[in-house]
């Protein structure tokens, strides 16, 4: 069984055809991952537009990611809820197709008290015995998990073995490393981030920009942990404008426009979500080119 997600993990997309998961690009991006360095996907995250997956999808997305790897590289399956009783059984679920690891977002919306994301992740890991990784990103769920509820869920339960940090605040994940116990797994949930987070013990990224450049993601990490600081600073500064016309608009947008652009996947997004603004697009296409991935 995996444990250690030390490296770069990318939180996949999930290609639609003709409104229809792309079954076939889908078994071809994770190829793609593998043979490029990744070190673990995550299908079914924001990434993944999870949020507008039925359940017979989600399913479906899940055992495509697990069968495509082969065993390769951990499968974290994104199957969280802001109801309990969902993530409690979207995530077995999860594990009975096979999924290493399960990453499970706090829940969204109805705001719960410290206390009540304590118990929230502590049903869902007793549920279960696959690793779970915790989500924080307030920015999306409205509410934040405080350092010391996620030091004690770590403490309390022995397969909740890490967390994805997305809160934006490095003084928070430096209380995360400092109250958590030793080999709990402090991940990246911000590309830009990423060599910040690591330089304060952190040990890899759950990323987005690894979707059409999984080459350099991976070796800003492992260039960084083996010691090599200056190297890891240039693939960091390399990636930066790339990452940062990425979030011009809300994540998927861009990244799934750049990938149509590669030739990677159809562009088509669920509504809400919807084709950028022309002035972005512009930008985008600066990025991309400028990085070498369009001509």
């Amino acid at each position: 069984m995996f444990k250690d997600f030390r490296g770069s993990t990318v939180a996949i997309v999930t290609p639609f055809k003709d409104g229809k998961i792309d079954v076939r690009t889908l078994q071809n991006l994770v190829e793609f991952q593998i043979r490029n360095g990744t070190n673990g996907i995550v299908p079914c995250g924001t990434t993944g537009e999870s949020c507008t997956l039925d359940y017979e999808e989600h399913e479906k997305v899940i055992e495509v990611c697990i069968e495509a790897a082969k065993g390769r590289v951990p499968v974290m399956a994104g199957t969280g809820s802001n109801s309990t009783r969902e993530a409690v059984e979207m995530t077995k679920r999860a594990a009975k197709a096979g999924a290493d690891a399960s990453l499970q977002v706090s829940p969204y919306y109805n705001k719960p008290s410290q206390n009540g994301l304590y118990l929230h992740f502590k049903a869902v890991a007793d549920s279960v015995d696959i690793p779970i990784v915790l989500y924080n990103i307030a920015g999306r769920t409205a509410v934040n998990i405080l350092p010391e509820t996620i030091a004690k869920l770590a403490r309390d339960c022995k397969n909740i073995v890490g967390v994805k940090e997305a809160s934006g605040s490095l003084d928070q994940m430096a209380q995360i490393r400092d109250l958590c116990p030793k080999g709990f797994q402090l991940l990246s949930g911000d590309d830009n981030l990423t060599l910040p987070l690591l330089s304060i013990g952190g040990t890899g990224v759950i990323s987005v920009v690894a979707n059409i450049v999984p080459k350099d993601v991976s070796a800003l990490v492992d260039e960084f942990l083996k010691g090599n600081i200056e190297k890891a600073q240039q693939l960091h500064y390399k990636l930066m404008p790339l990452v940062k016309v990425l979030f011009i608009e809300t994540n998927p947008i861009p990244l799934k426009t750049a990938m149509g652009l590669m030739g990677m996947c159809s562009p088509d997004l669920r509504l809400p979500l919807c084709a950028m603004a022309e002035d972005n697009l512009a930008k985008l296409k600066k990025a991309l080119k400028g990085y070498g991935l369009i001509k």
